[in-house]
């Protein structure tokens, strides 16, 4: 009997194109029959299944929506509630922190000349004393980094076992070969994993400026304002894999350069939100961004399917049989809008396994009958020099290379570069003194994300964490610097792994702590208070938080820690030869070594 006819499975079969294609070719291959098949044929007796108790679901899809013919449904963030004092009741002589009217209360501003406003004078001359306030939110960020105090082997059977027992979804996603790259808008600004304002910042902007391109042709330039507009107003960061032939390759060069979202972030002015895989698919086919492929496993039988199938292909699978064996044995398959076959290639680098809500499923059925696959109205459309072409015509000048790469972007989408070159071209270098940190820590803290955020960073520097923090000069608010008015960006730059182990233990000891996250920037702000102003923002600081009910774990909190982060990652044997062996040298060197020994 065919796998698509068991009972109770649901598969999602992905549009036709207009040349009749499916956005995700299936390709019959003998070494995937031959494992699939003996899946079908798995008989595995349940579990004893236990009432599980009522968990609320870690993100929410969109409440509310109900499909009306003729009728085109809308996104709509989540809002979220914040631990700021009540705008309406600062004093005329306020500042600005991003869009938002923020707290402040400060004297008359002094503005000051660029070669003032980065020199020295003006950070040495800032005193910390009972008006010195600081406000610091995160600004971009991805998700913690979990490391299971398990085996592998033990994490499998956990996830194996609370699936069975229906207390939460396995979710398995394709792990493109790519780097990270996070975007916040044009002016919340565009970041890698631990820098920004550089070339690989650069080739992010540009390709996900081209992809607006693809995705809606003559509205591009539109959309790509509003999207800016949109991530900067309701203060949200994008995650995406960025896979490109310019920045390195791993398994094998690339087709295409092209993103994937990864994440979506609601920073507001608390702890950060991701959204769930469906809240993300929404978002994406709202904006037409490119998605990944992702299975669902909500069953005993087609978990244990999915890490039979897994260890069968570990060693020789490639893209096809590998997607294709997932097809055959998942609950629910959702093609990503970017097939990894036809824009990255056969070599596979892995698949991410993580522990998701039990209601996964149900979610998923209502994004995908409410948000269809979009258009394409930018299909062969001319849209002049290639990402490849750019930075091979530009190669003996990497400034060169970013300046070609924003300039061709389009304004639009990329309406200044003082990330990238300064406000003008006699800026001095973007990095602040040492001494930002020092006034980060002794300062009031403005509010309750400020505090949290001290208190991490207090924690990591007291505990000799291998971890830099990096302080920058923000050139987007240079227009207003004051004697009392400091700002710059801050980066959380993790050197090794063992920090994340080593928080994660403390962590356990004090719950209330804010996770360490990957790609962590945060926008700071240095500034004095006077009296009246202060006594609110001592009040604003006591304040917990209360930023959506947020939740760092992928499920609900009735789970133990351990149980609700399960995540785990799985490479392709056929990857890490070509990555670790052949492209890092490994093998030149020993062959080398052999060499030098006859």
């Amino acid at each position: 009997m065919s796998s698509n006819k068991r009972k109770g499975q649901k598969k999602w079969i992905a549009k036709k194109n207009q040349n009749g294609s499916s956005i995700m070719e299936g390709a019959s291959s003998s070494t995937t029959d031959t494992i699939v098949e003996p899946l079908k044929e798995l008989s595995i007796s349940r579990l004893p299944v236990n009432e599980p108790s009522t968990m609320s679901q870690f993100g929410n899809v969109v409440q509310n929506r109900t499909s009306v013919p003729g009728q085109k449904t809308v996104w709509k963030p989540r809002t979220y509630g914040t631990t700021t004092v009540d705008v309406q009741s600062l004093p005329g002589n306020q500042i600005n922190i991003g869009n938002q009217t923020d707290v402040a209360g400060v004297n008359e501003k002094k503005s000051v000349d660029l070669s003032a406003a980065f020199g020295p004078d003006l950070l040495e001359n800032f005193n910390v004393d009972n008006t010195t306030y600081l406000h610091a939110q995160i600004r971009a960020t991805f998700y913690p980094k979990f490391e299971n105090e398990m085996s592998d082997q033990e994490v499998r059977t956990r996830m194996i076992e609370m699936v069975s027992r229906g207390l939460a979804t396995l979710e398995v996603s394709l792990k493109h070969s790519g780097s990270l790259f996070m975007y916040a808008g044009h002016e919340g600004g565009a970041y890698a994993k631990n820098s920004f304002g550089n070339i690989y910042t650069a080739v992010g902007t540009f390709v996900l400026g081209r992809m607006f391109q693809g995705s809606w042709g003559a509205l591009a330039s539109k959309k790509q304002a509003d999207f800016n507009e949109f991530l900067e107003k309701n203060r949200m960061c994008v995650s995406m894999e960025l896979v490109t032939a310019v920045l390195g390759d791993h398994g094998q060069r690339p087709k295409e350069d092209y993103v994937v979202v990864t994440a979506v972030t609601e920073l507001g002015h608390g702890k950060p939100r991701f959204y769930s895989t469906p809240e993300i698919i929404a978002f994406c086919r709202e904006w037409r961004l490119p998605t990944n492929h992702v299975w669902l496993f909500s069953t005993r039988k087609s978990v244990t399917s999915f890490f039979a199938a897994f260890d069968a292909l570990c060693e020789e699978g490639t893209a096809t049989p590998v997607c294709k064996a997932l097809d055959e044995v998942a609950d629910i398959s959702v093609p990503g809008s970017k097939d990894h076959i036809k824009s990255q290639g056969e070599i596979l680098e892995g698949l991410v396994a993580r522990i998701v809500s039990r209601e996964s499923s149900k979610h998923m059925e209502d994004v995908l009958r409410n948000f269809s696959i979009p258009p394409v109205d930018g299909a062969g459309l001319v849209l002049g020099p290639n990402l490849r072409e750019i930075c091979a015509a530009n190669r003996s000048d990497e400034k060169q290379q970013v300046k070609a790469l924003l300039e061709s972007v389009g304004s639009s989408f990329c309406p200044d570069t003082v990330d990238w070159f300064g406000k003008e071209a006699g800026d001095r270098s973007r990095t602040a003194d040492k001494s930002v940190l020092t006034k980060f820590l002794q300062a009031h803290a403005a509010d309750y994300s400020t505090k949290k955020l001290q208190e991490m960073v207090r924690l990591m520097r007291e505990k000799r964490f291998p971890a830099a923090f990096k302080c920058y000069y923000n050139f987007h608010k240079v227009d207003s610097l004051s004697k009392d008015n400091l700002f710059y960006k801050m980066v959380v730059h993790v050197h090794s792994d063992s920090a994340f182990r080593r928080y994660q233990k403390e962590m356990r000891h004090n719950p209330h702590l804010w996770p360490l996250y990957r790609g962590f920037f945060v926008d700071v702000t240095l500034f004095k208070a006077n009296k009246e102003r202060a006594a609110e923002l001592a009040k604003a600081s006591n304040l917990t938080d209360r930023t959506n009910g947020s939740s760092d774990t992928l499920v609900s909190n009735d789970l133990a820690d351990e149980d609700a982060n399960l995540m785990i990652k799985l490479k392709f044997l056929t990857y890490k030869l070509r990555t670790f062996l052949i492209r890092n040298g490994c093998l030149q060197k020993k062959l080398w070594r052999n060499r030098k020994a006859l």
